[in-house]
């Protein structure tokens, strides 16, 4: 029965590693309705803060703020890569970092520089990896994600391209669809699209925007741009907070049903070994006693 033993054993490490997938799943479960909330109660401040900024960027058009400024051409691209710290979450960073890494690589054929800012451990990884120049990152993030654990990598990544050493800034994430699709995105921070400045034109235009500005227009403007980037930033955050939790239970629940399968295999491969065996021993036995 030496055969027998082993399957047991392997029998008895399955049920573990199912008690410990079981209980992901259901920790996750209870994560993602959180960070669902969280998603969506950040929405309207973001929504709000750019309402107000195109109504002042299109009464202030000679803002002379350099964040605001286009370039003519790139030269030098940055990114801001939000990944998650922990693994076990399904094909979720593996679909986001070959995005990331087809854009990297377009740029780098036009002979672009290119220059990343990681949120999450997964992303700095691979970045330091491949050889990637960081200039600035933060890992360990947590379940709650906290803006001021953001202001310092965000801050170096928007001066850089207000002091013109950056053309373009582009913000790489994992948009949360619903608990069964997350999709990688990779969007244009800066320069600000000019579909942004003027999504609001058409409220705009039922109402009359009179504002009184203190201390003046540019300095109430060049606020509201940096709320309005750091607002896109967190809700990209946690976007992908809810990926990770949404993209860990359903990995966990499918980890969870296969190992009840390879239970019930090994069982069935237990139960003909053992019947084997116990077949051979009493024809042993009838032979035996034939010849006696």
């Amino acid at each position: 029965m030496a055969v027998g033993k082993e399957i047991l054993t392997k029998i008895r490490s399955v049920q573990n590693t199912q008690k410990i997938t079981k209980a992901m799943q259901m920790v996750s479960t209870s994560k993602m309705r959180k960070t669902q909330d969280r998603m969506r109660l950040a929405r309207p401040y973001a929504e709000k803060v750019r309402m107000v900024m195109s109504h002042l960027a299109q009464t202030q058009t000679d803002h002379g703020l350099p964040i605001l400024d286009r370039r003519d051409t790139i030269k030098r691209a940055g990114f801001i890569l939000i990944t998650t710290d922990k693994g076990l979450c399904g094909g979720l960073n593996a679909n986001l970092l070959k995005k990331f890494f087809a854009q990297v690589q377009e740029y780098q054929q036009q002979g672009v520089a290119v220059e990343t800012v990681c949120l999450g451990s997964k992303g700095l990884a691979a970045s330091n990896r491949v050889g990637l120049d960081v200039v600035a990152s933060s890992t360990n993030l947590g379940d709650t994600p906290k803006m001021e654990v953001l202001l310092g990598p965000l801050t170096e990544i928007f001066q850089r391209y207000a002091d013109g050493e950056l053309d373009v800034v582009h913000l790489v994430y994992s948009r949360f669809v619903n608990t069964m699709r997350q999709e990688p995105c990779l969007e244009t921070l800066l320069p600000i699209g000019q579909n942004v400045l003027e999504e609001a034109a058409p409220e705009s235009s039922k109402y009359g925007w009179d504002y009184v500005y203190e201390p003046n227009p540019s300095a109430v403007l060049e606020y509201l741009v940096r709320r309005y980037l750091e607002s896109v930033v967190y809700q990209a955050l946690s976007e992908n907070m809810a990926s990770e939790q949404a993209a860990r239970m359903v990995a966990m629940k499918a980890a969870t049903d296969n190992a009840g399968n390879a239970i019930k295999e090994l069982r069935l491969v237990y139960n003909k070994s053992r019947q084997a065996a116990i077949t051979t021993e009493l024809s042993e036995i009838v032979a035996g006693a034939a010849a006696v």
